[in-house]
Parts: structure tokens; sequence; C-alpha cells
């Protein structure tokens, strides 16, 4: 079976993508990577709170398969230009300006899931290395900071999948309290380690995880980020709150209405490598 057999195999139906053009296939193969992300990272973060040796080896088996789907993704939308550029004689000058749009963030969004599962992948390493300690008890906030990311995570999925703005919006507004989390518990793993040397080794293990599951948070908000440019053609990157300008020549809101979306599944450091 060819790559793109097993992803197709493994997509469910995208709610509002029925016709088999190339954008909907794009966006299938996207879902279906973004899914499997997400399972994966529930799995490092249940892992990572219970020490469950088989659970972060279960993380380790999937990542194989991510990294082929970042494959398949690359090459799919690198055909979708190819495609455009053949019928016109110009790079991509055959796409309409939402495919481009679409091309541009599915390569965002593509690199930034890979990233994700190079994080689960690495808490899964933590949870490795906390398996030969005794008598480790995770922070007392780290159960809270999982729960967060897992919103996060969730809610980016639900972007994606129905082309949410709302959701997206929803992301980015809480990055921040991720990041409290991590500086919480960093402060509190550091005061126990200070007072209590032989919790030196363990307490590095959860930093360095707390450290992970921010970075998964900042990957969802680089996502987030990215549905807005392709959905709206808003970049708000680096903070940015810039809206391009409609048809009538006036901006458009950067804050659009989107249907309420129930029953959601549960740019940044360098890939697979441990943060300084």
């Amino acid at each position: 079976m060819t790559r793109e057999g097993k992803i197709e195999m493994a997509t469910a139906t995208v709610p509002a993508i029925e016709e088999n053009t190339g954008q909907s296939m794009l966006v299938n193969y996207l879902v279906s990577m973004a899914r499997t992300v997400e399972g994966t990272i529930n799995k490092a973060m249940e892992a990572l709170l219970t020490r469950d040796e088989r659970l972060a080896s279960e993380v380790f088996m999937v990542e194989p398969r991510v990294n082929e789907m970042e494959i398949v993704i690359d090459e799919h939308a690198v055909r979708m230009l190819r495609g455009g550029a053949a019928r016109t004689g110009g790079p991509a000058a055959g796409l309409a300006e939402a495919d481009i749009r679409l091309v541009v963030a599915t390569l965002r969004i593509n690199t930034d899931l890979e990233r994700m599962g190079d994080m689960a992948v690495n808490i899964g390493q933590r949870v490795l290395a906390l398996a030969q300690t005794k008598n480790t008890e995770p922070p007392a906030e780290l159960p809270a900071m999982c729960n967060a990311v897992r919103a996060m995570v969730a809610k980016t999925l639900g972007a994606l999948i129905f082309q949410n703005v709302t959701l997206a919006q929803e992301v980015l507004e809480s990055d921040d309290v991720v990041d409290q989390y991590r500086d919480r518990v960093f402060e509190a793993l550091l005061a126990e380690m200070t007072g209590t040397p032989s919790r030196v080794p363990p307490n590095v293990q959860y930093v360095l995880a707390s450290r992970y599951l921010e970075r998964i948070a900042d990957h969802s908000t680089n996502i987030a980020e990215d549905i807005l440019f392709w959905v709206r053609g808003l970049d708000v990157r680096h903070g940015r709150d810039r809206a391009p300008s409609g048809a009538a020549g006036q901006p458009v809101p950067a804050r659009i209405h989107e249907a309420p979306v129930t029953g959601i599944s549960q740019r940044s450091d360098t890939a697979g490598t441990d943060p300084a």
C-alpha cells in the first residue's frame, strides 16, 4: 500500500469537505496527521503523570508514522503548486489566492505538527528516565498544565477540521496560561532541589518535560496563526493584528463569528532535541 493510501484509510470524514479535489485531499491528509499527533501527545502526557513505561513505548512506535505523513503532505503540496504552474506557465499562477494560502499554511502546519510529535517523544524519554527512580511524584501543578495543553491541542484540531476562526483565536489566548504553569512548576521544582539534593535527578526530568509541554503549546499557537492566515488571510504572527483589505477596500474583521464546535476529540526549537 502506498503512503497516500495509508493516510487515506486513517482519515475520517471532515465536515465541509466533500469534493475529491486536490485541496480537500491536502486538508484531509493534514487533519489525519493532526489527529495522530494529538493522540500521541495525550499518551505522552498520561505516561508522564503515571510514569507508565508501556504508554511511553507506544509514543515511540507512532513517530515513524508521523514522519511519513509529513513527507506525504509536503509532496502533495508541491504537486498542487506544480499543477498550477503547468496550467498557466508561471509559478503557482493557476491557483486561486485561497488555494495558495492553503498550500503555504499547510507547509507551516505540517512542520509544527511533526515537531509536536517530536516533543511527545521527548516526553516519553523523560518517562523512561523517571521510571528508574523511586517514590517520585509529579509536581502539584503538572496535571493542570497537562490539561491546559490538552485543551489547546484539541481546540487547534477543531479549528483545523472546521476551519473555525473563533477556536483559532481561543488557542492564541490560551498560550499565556501554559507559560504561567511552566514558570510555577519550575519554581516549585527548583525550590525542592535546593532543599533536598536527592530530588535533583527526578526533578530535572520534570523540568525538561514541562519545557516540552510549553513547546507543544507554542506549536499549537503557530498552527492557530496559520489557520487564521489560511481561512481569513490574517497575518497575526509576532503579535500583529493586521487584516487584509476586502473587496470594497475595507479591512476584514479580525474576529469573525463561527458556528460553535462540540464533540472535538481529545515555529520553534530544533525538532527532536532537548532544549538547552
